[in-house]
């Protein structure tokens, strides 16, 4: 099944938005409670969550697992239950995303202060799990569910029981839109918010998830990746190969094995667009021999 593109303008009837592994599947877990961007959320309810088509590095998997065992112990919580699979190119949940604010901001939640690593923080709550996850494509930015993932995917929801609910409440209870960037300003000023000594795993652990980003930057020098959920189709075979062809043209440059920055929101972001631009391409080809 494939979803249908839409531009965001903060209108989107059945909003989603697609995330890469394992930061889509903590976020519908409800262990994730902050979405951080680089762009402030046009979204304020609902929000489906989407798994993107890259497999997960195992070392990418370890470093945000360990980041959430660190900020969860900091509030006594020892026993974090993380999903036993991290599925790809699936349509996962849905949070409902209370407002958004700056990262200065989030400083009035204890609880959630630590997960705030970028500019724009989108609060999500009552976070819901498919039972059967749904096989689709994702796109880049905030888009639009098609109508008929939509009906079959509201069908299939369950409540998750988060390790640590928060509750954000609104500066102002009359205005549901009140909880957005620069809300919480005033607050800041005489905020007696305290200094949160960091132990040496805690600050690992922030460094660990910092840096995990960039295992989306590396290319796999094999090209080697094996998925062992359904035979192999035609358009994973031809990423597959562009891959080992990409790899290949790395390893004569001398560039593999060679450490990247940290890539933000940003750049995962314009990571997500190249994926979503690549299987664009390929369908249109399968589509000329089709007709030929």
């Amino acid at each position: 099944m494939k979803g249908s593109c839409s531009k965001s303008g903060g209108n989107d009837k059945n909003p989603c938005l697609t995330l890469h592994q394992p930061w889509a599947s903590l976020l519908v877990y409800g262990i994730k409670r902050v979405e951080g961007r680089s762009w402030p959320s046009p979204v304020q309810g609902r929000l489906w969550i989407h798994a993107a088509s890259k497999v997960p590095d195992p070392a990418t998997i370890k470093a945000m697992e360990d980041f959430y065992r660190e900020i969860y112990a900091v509030n006594g919580i020892t026993n974090l239950r993380f999903p036993k699979h991290y599925p790809i190119s699936r349509l996962l949940g849905c949070v409902e995303v209370v407002g958004c604010v700056k990262c200065e901001e989030l400083i009035c939640w204890e609880e959630v202060r630590l997960e705030g690593q970028t500019d724009f923080c989108w609060l999500c709550e009552q976070p819901q799990k498919l039972i059967i996850p749904i096989e689709m494509r994702g796109y880049q930015r905030v888009y639009n569910l098609e109508k008929k993932i939509y009906d079959a995917a509201v069908r299939g929801l369950v409540p998750v029981e988060s390790p640590l609910p928060v509750k954000f409440p609104l500066p102002d209870p009359r205005d549901p839109f009140s909880l957005k960037p620069g809300s919480l300003a005033s607050k800041l000023e005489g905020s007696k918010a305290s200094n949160l000594e960091k132990s040496e795993g805690l600050n690992a652990a922030i460094s660990g998830a910092r840096t995990a980003a960039t295992q989306f930057a590396k290319k796999n020098s094999s090209g080697a990746i094996t998925v062992q959920e359904k035979p192999i189709s035609t358009s994973t075979r031809s990423r597959k190969n562009f891959q080992r062809l990409d790899a290949k043209g790395r390893s004569e440059r001398g560039e593999v094995g060679r450490e990247s920055e940290p890539m933000d929101e940003a750049e995962r972001e314009i990571d997500l667009r190249r994926e979503s631009n690549q299987d664009e391409l390929i369908d249109r080809k399968r589509k000329r021999v089709a007709l030929i």
